[in-house]
């Protein structure tokens, strides 16, 4: 074509190049498209925690001691003033309620009232551990239990709030607990049903996961059988082939084995099969069946007895 003047237009690489390269993409294998992974159990659950704060990490307040006897200095700040006298005086703040608690120790509710300032301080923690405090004290407190439970709720604690608010109103009817109860309630069973699902769940995998092991051992104990009885049937074929007979017979000492009832009893006798294991036991049994005579040459050889002995007393012979 170039010598009549012609010309030759280039080959257009881009072609052969996406070619090439659309040829290597379809050679190559998809990769398979992986599972997702299930979700853990414990991530379905949402709760509201509107209203709840980080909780108070103050060192522990004091409690006064147990043991002590109300003081002198008590008896005389309250003198004969009925209970609701003296929790007004301590609501002015004329005695405060932590020295208050120092000079009797053993008296509930002021253990209830302190906690009651910590839960409009909005410090649970605290407000928990002077509930705890009159509770131990008097257990039939319904004021301790609201408070305990407010304070339990500021905590997002849902199941422990929703105890402590029900059982104060049933110790005493409060229409504030009430109200808190109503709201902690729902999210309080939440919580339970939640748990009782997992739990649920935890059981199945548990008696799932015992099935398979239950089923893994059946399988390798069958496998162990079918080998087992492999070995025992490579172990007869082994010895039908002995020099003299065995077991079809040996000459002047047991005729006519083959056939005989107890050969496979006898053949799988463990002590024999490790007996015939042994190459010296194995020789002289070979011996012995050519030529019984020479039976003679292993009666000090407690190995070469024994065999002969199991098998004589098997099939009524005497060595």
């Amino acid at each position: 074509l170039k010598s009549m003047g012609g010309t030759i237009p280039p080959a257009p690489a881009n072609t052969s190049t996406e070619e090439t390269s659309k040829s290597k993409a379809e050679e190559q294998p998809e990769e398979p498209v992986k599972p997702p992974e299930p979700e853990s159990d414990e991530s379905d659950l949402e709760i509201d925690n509107e209203g709840v704060i980080e909780p108070d990490n103050d060192d522990p307040q004091e409690m006064g001691d147990e043991n002590v006897e109300v003081s002198r200095l008590w008896q005389k700040s309250i003198g004969l003033k009925p209970l609701s006298s003296l929790l007004k005086v301590l609501s002015k703040g004329s005695v405060k309620k932590s020295d208050a608690i120092k000079l009797n120790p053993c008296l509930a509710i002021l253990y209830a009232k302190r906690a009651s300032v910590f839960v409009k301080l909005q410090k649970p923690n605290a407000a928990i551990r002077d509930c705890d405090r009159a509770i131990k004290i008097n257990p039939d407190s319904a004021q301790t239990y609201k408070w305990r439970g407010k304070a339990h709720r500021l905590l997002g604690h849902w199941e422990e709030a929703a105890h402590d608010l029900a059982l104060a109103c049933k110790l005493d009817y409060d229409e504030e607990a009430s109200a808190m109860l109503k709201e902690v309630q729902p999210r309080a069973q939440k919580i339970a049903e939640h748990r009782r699902k997992y739990e649920r769940k935890r059981e199945e995998k548990e008696i799932k996961e015992r099935m398979e092991r239950v089923k893994k051992a059946r399988e390798e104990h069958e496998r162990a059988q079918r080998e087992e009885e492999a070995r025992r049937q490579a172990g007869g074929a082994q010895f039908g082939g002995f020099p003299g007979g065995f077991p079809g017979a040996m000459p002047g000492g047991m005729p006519g084995m083959a056939g005989m009832p107890g050969l496979n009893e006898i053949l799988s006798d463990p002590e024999f099969l490790a007996a015939m294991q042994d190459t010296e036991v194995m020789l002289a049994f070979q011996d012995v069946a050519q030529n019984p005579a020479n039976m003679c040459k292993y009666q000090n050889n407690p190995k070469v007895m024994n065999l002969i002995s199991k098998l004589s007393a098997k099939f009524g012979n005497k060595p």
